[in-house]
């Protein structure tokens, strides 16, 4: 054997040093992981996403109704709140958002809700509707 005459010394402990932390050993080597961006795909993985709603009839005539009186009163400018779908770019399913405003107008041919401060929102992603009671309505889908 070639280290037999050091084999058995006592290791060496600085005097002048502390001695590292196994956490800051561990860090010398973080660079060169073998796997890289494989945090980012068990994150990504692990992200939930919701599933899009299948609405019923009963929902959808509803709907429909309260984009009826939107078509009616919309000049008047009632404060609404909607939730909607929105699909993940990623990733099949999505998230529910939330929009709260003024109504301003309603193109069925595009199929958009617009509010006065330019948001827009596709009719098609629409699973919940309601007026604030400002008017006096309460539709509530």
């Amino acid at each position: 054997m070639r280290y037999k005459h050091i084999i058995n010394l006592p290791h060496h402990v600085s005097k002048k040093h502390l001695p590292m932390p196994m956490t800051g050993r561990a860090a010398q080597f973080f660079s060169f992981k073998a796997l890289t961006g494989f945090e980012d795909e068990i994150e990504e993985a692990s992200r939930y996403v919701d599933t899009r709603p299948e609405l019923t009839e009963d929902k959808l005539e509803n709907l429909n109704q309260i984009f009826r009186l939107l078509s009616e009163i919309g000049s008047k400018k009632p404060d609404i709140f909607v939730k909607y779908f929105v699909l993940d770019k990623l990733k099949k399913g999505g998230k529910y958002a939330t929009a709260t405003g003024k109504f301003r107008f309603l193109d069925m041919g595009i199929r958009i809700l617009k509010f006065t401060d330019g948001t827009s929102v596709p009719i098609d992603d629409i699973v919940e509707l309601k007026f604030f009671r400002t008017l006096g309505y309460d539709g509530i889908c």
